[in-house]
């Protein structure tokens, strides 16, 4: 295939879809400049008081909440997924292998509502947790999952933890075993060779991974729709009370408009956090 049949055939419809995503980003940050008028669904002239209304309490523990309950998603789904993932590469027996395949990403085939249901009948005051907990006589009365922070991150974390394993797993399939059998030569113990040789070296993934699930539960609605109740919101939630429930476009279009610009300012922030961090583990 030439150059220029590749240009056509991949490159051009990249751009055509990147030409659509950057006017739908114009479409709704022009509307965050547009004038609310209550009871219409047309919006008035320019004005810049959508902007200040960002500043109230509302709207600000909302922003704070997504950025804690994305951030905890993000640690948990790596502390739990990383065994995993190394299992996955690492075990020599094909059934395991293939049970771990099965399990990590059969729940990608289940939608989204599907799930956050079904977390709804664990986590309720009569689901399988508190019956547990009741029958084994650890708890007097039923523990309150629903409607709070930890529920919301317990059914996050489940959401995510399939696309944080294959990232895990593809940077643990790329490491070289010569250079954790040289370090077990000169006498490491196993979890020496773990720490100072294997995680240094899937640093990428780890990274890699940790940022896309951040990124990517900062626009979750649904699960926190329905695990949260009303009673915890994300910003999506309240663009969707906005928008759909208020009509109030330009006041959504302003809270989509914050959400993008702090999904992408935290990346940049975390960004030399986390190379320092490569730095520091590469010379441990």
């Amino acid at each position: 295939m030439t150059d220029r049949q590749i240009w056509w055939f991949f490159v051009t419809p990249c751009i055509l879809v990147g030409l659509a995503v950057i006017a739908s980003l114009a479409s709704v940050f022009q509307y965050s400049f547009r004038e609310f008028v209550p009871g219409s669904l047309e919006t008035g002239g320019f004005t810049l008081d959508n902007f200040a209304r960002i500043g109230r309490p509302l709207y600000f523990w909302v922003i704070l909440d997504t950025f804690l309950i994305s951030f905890l998603t993000a640690v948990f789904c790596l502390l739990l997924s990383y065994p995993v993932a190394y299992a996955l590469v690492r075990t020599q027996q094909e059934w395991l292998r293939t049970l771990l395949v099965i399990l990590a990403i059969t729940p990608l085939f289940t939608g989204e509502i599907v799930r956050t249901y079904a977390w709804m009948l664990v986590l309720g005051t009569e689901g399988f947790i508190n019956s547990g907990l009741l029958a084994l006589g650890l708890i007097s009365k039923p523990f309150q999952f629903m409607y709070t922070k930890l529920g919301v991150v317990v059914a996050l974390v489940h959401f995510s933890m399939p696309v944080m394993i294959i990232l895990l797993a593809t940077a643990i399939g790329h490491v070289n075993r010569d250079y954790e059998k040289a370090a077990a030569n000169l006498g490491a113990p196993p979890l020496t060779v773990f720490w100072h040789v294997t995680v240094p070296l899937t640093m990428p993934g780890i990274v890699a991974g940790t940022v896309v699930i951040f990124a990517w539960t900062m626009s979750a609605f649904a699960t926190p729709q329905l695990i949260g109740g009303g009673k915890v919101l994300m910003i999506s939630n309240l663009v969707y009370l906005q928008g759909l429930s208020s009509f109030n476009f330009p006041l959504a279009a302003v809270l989509s408009v914050v959400a993008f610009i702090a999904a992408v300012g935290s990346l940049a922030v975390i960004q030399p956090f986390v190379s320092r961090l490569e730095r520091r583990v590469a010379q441990q």
